[in-house]
């Protein structure tokens, strides 16, 4: 007998999956622009406003 899909909960793990995919690629972004020598005060408002967008 086939199983009975839960198409909420594949539904949630998918989206969990995406978020966290979005989130490491976000850090990685920002990694990058902190060690690409974003020292001025524009850059540092900037990645300071990029991280505030995601919490």
């Amino acid at each position: 007998m086939a199983r009975k899909p839960n198409f909420n909960m594949e539904r949630q793990e998918r989206d969990k999956a995406k978020a966290a995919k979005k989130a490491a690629k976000l850090d990685a972004k920002i990694a990058k622009k902190e060690d690409d020598g974003a020292s001025g005060p524009d850059q540092a408002a900037e990645t300071a406003a990029i991280r505030n967008e995601t919490e």
